[in-house]
């Protein structure tokens, strides 16, 4: 199969294909640049078979106040801009109608001349048939789907995929993957495929993986992994390589992929792991190692930013199944039984909002975003008494995060967090079934409380049939743009797409339930529960709501939900 005809990387997104414009190089509006950076220039390369050429003609492009200026007044011209934003740079290009590409760093971003070679897909039996399996360099996937007649398009992202030429012959890649953070469900199946991708689709034998997490690079040893190491994993539970929290010494960790010569680094974990892969790509890019960066995103809670969903996330909710069915049961089984569930979920409420849509039986569901009240009218004792009397029974699912201002601190706890930076949280499952306890033994009313905390279960099971397809897309979309020379990026599901995504964009803030949105409404519905909120509750849920967009001409458009 003979490769396309190569096409500078600067005129690499247009419009339409019908559509001659102007390239116009500036910063957006939107970024500030540091006083002590007044100017910067990308060296862009066009795609060739042998060593990649510098754009004849264009030598080197800088941005500037003034052609930002000028980007600004135009109309029908392509504004590609770059910035920075939150200590990693952004490649931003900005079009008409609101058009907004957020491109990932590329290995040629800061390293000259690399040659590119024939993808070996190209060839490989399984995919060489396969119409269209390469994506196209100027595929994107819109952040949003939903638009108004006359709103802005808004952002997009690099689409995941193969392309037709890679930077990285298979005999010189010595990649490594490394776990960090909590335990997950779909962790091994994702070790399981980036190893098998490597191997079987590129043809890479040296892949390592690192013990112990971050420390792990300059503190254990390596383990070497093969497709027939890893063959079984994804019947596993929890992580083949072991996991920790913190030990982020980015120095030591850098300096430990250089003398071990590893070219590709795919890091697994949730938003405080892809922070430190996000300034490992940072260090790496400063000391101009041809390393690429490739990272994962997993959280149980769902808490990671535009991404639909995070691995493990089903699993977890099914398994939470398991546990509110057993509560319902122990509840329906005696007088005025009471089945409280403690969920995962310390900022964000999906595992416990989800599993209460799916399962029928809750009658009240606490989340951290949606404040709540025990006394008084409307509050949730008076809800309890009510549902007693009519059903006899009654079923509380809360969130591990949920009520904790209602806790009293103590001095000891207050400030202490774990080697992640997480605050340590007290456990609301025990203080509020207490507190339930006491109000009805005050009003002398029969009670019987069973309480379920199955969080750590959860986790640690093996992911389900579905998670185990997404953890292998996920793992698979990693590789490939690994070896397209694209880094410092994450893979993830957007609008039922596979993208690449810049860390900066998914470690910026939390992923959380919008209480003034529709699907918590649907669960209100569901339990038929209040909703807590006081007048001014939802005027300040109303307010940190996603920020409108901005369009081309500075004017801001509210985002269409």
């Amino acid at each position: 199969m003979t490769s396309p005809p190569s096409k500078p990387a600067a005129n690499r997104i247009r419009r339409s294909a019908s559509s001659v414009v102007e390239s116009i190089y500036s910063f957006p509006s939107s970024f500030n640049l540091p006083s002590s950076l007044p100017t910067l220039h990308r060296k862009f390369s066009g795609s060739s078979s042998g060593p990649r050429e510098r754009v004849r003609g264009s030598p080197s492009l800088t941005f500037d106040s003034a052609s930002s200026s000028r980007a600004r007044s135009s109309s029908t011209g392509v504004a590609v801009a770059m910035g920075l934003a939150s200590d990693s740079q952004l490649k931003v290009v900005s079009g008409e109608n609101g058009y907004v590409f957020e491109d990932v760093p590329h290995l040629i971003d800061y390293i000259d001349d690399l040659p590119t070679y024939p993808n070996p897909l190209q060839v490989h039996p399984a995919y060489s048939a396969v119409k269209q399996y390469f994506v196209d360099m100027d595929d994107t996937v819109a952040k949003q789907i939903v638009f108004h007649r006359d709103s802005p398009r808004g952002v997009h992202f690099r689409r995941a995929g193969p392309h037709q030429r890679v930077y990285f012959e298979p005999d010189e890649v010595h990649a490594c993957i490394v776990t960090c953070g909590g335990l997950c469900p779909g962790l091994n199946t994702v070790i399981r495929e980036i190893v098998c991708g490597l191997y079987h689709m590129y043809g890479v034998n040296k892949i390592l993986g690192i013990d112990g997490g971050y420390r792990g690079f300059y503190a254990r040893n390596t383990i070497a992994l093969t497709p027939k190491f890893v063959n079984d994993i994804h019947k596993r539970g929890g992580t083949i390589l072991g996991t920790s929290r913190g030990g982020h010494d980015t120095s030591k960790i850098v300096d430990s992929i250089q003398d071990r010569g590893i070219n590709q680094v795919y890091i697994i974990g949730g938003d405080g792991t892809l922070k430190g892969a996000s300034v490992i790509f940072e260090e790496i890019r400063r000391r101009g190692l041809k390393v690429a960066v490739a990272g994962i995103p997993k959280t149980i809670d769902n808490d990671i930013p535009v991404i639909d969903k995070s691995f493990g996330f089903d699993t977890a909710v099914e398994e939470a199944q398991r546990a509110i069915n057993a509560a319902h049961v122990e509840a329906e089984s005696v007088e005025n039984g009471v089945g409280v569930v403690k969920l995962m979920g310390r900022y964000s409420g999906f595992i416990a909002m989800y599993a209460t849509l799916a399962s029928r039986d809750v009658d009240c569901c606490l989340i951290p975003e949606s404040p709540f009240y025990l006394e008084g009218k409307g509050g949730l004792f008076e809800f309890m008494e009510k549902r007693l009397k009519e059903n006899g029974h009654m079923v509380l699912v809360i969130a591990e995060g949920a009520g904790q201002e209602l806790l009293s601190e103590s001095l000891s706890s207050m400030d202490q967090k774990d080697a992640s930076g997480n605050k340590l949280l007290q456990d609301v499952g025990l203080w509020i079934s207490q507190k339930i306890k006491d109000h009805f033994k005050h009003h002398k009313m029969v009670l019987n409380l069973k309480y379920i905390d199955p969080t750590y279960m959860i986790r640690a099971v093996p992911s389900n049939a579905s998670d185990n397809v997404y953890c292998t897309l996920l793992a698979q979309c990693a590789v490939h743009g690994a070896m397209a020379g694209h880094t410092g990026f994450t893979t993830g599901l957007v609008n039922g797409r596979h993208t690449y995504i810049p860390f900066v964009r998914v470690t910026e803030k939390q992923n959380k339930v919008v209480i003034t949105d529709r699907m918590w409404a649907r669960l209100l519905s569901s339990t038929n529960q209040p909703s807590f909120l006081r007048p001014n509750d939802v005027t300040e849920a109303k307010k940190e709501e996603e920020p409108p967009t901005q369009s081309l001409d500075g004017e801001y458009c509210q985002t269409p939900k």
